[in-house]
C-alpha cells in the first residue's frame, strides 16, 4: 500500500486525525463506518508509519502521506 493507494475510508481516517487524536468509536461516528473497519484501517495506517497508536483506543496523525 503507498500514498495513491489510500483507501476513502484511509483518507477520511487521517483527515480527521489533521485536526487532532481520536478514537476508533468518534472516527466511527463521525465517518458513519463500523468501529471495526476503523479500527482495522488504523492498524494498517499505524503499520505504514502514518498513524500511532498513543494508548488503547486513542491515535494521532505520526507522518501525513500528503506532504
Amino acid at each position: 500500500m503507498s500514498e495513491i493507494d489510500l483507501s476513502p475510508t484511509d483518507k477520511a481516517i487521517l483527515e480527521m486525525l489533521r485536526e487532532g487524536r481520536c478514537t476508533p468509536a468518534f472516527i466511527a461516528a463521525e465517518k458513519d463506518y463500523t468501529r471495526a473497519h476503523v479500527r482495522n484501517r488504523l492498524q494498517r495506517l499505524t503499520e505504514l508509519g502514518y498513524v500511532t497508536r498513543l494508548h488503547q483506543g486513542l491515535y494521532e496523525l505520526s507522518r501525513d502521506p500528503e506532504e
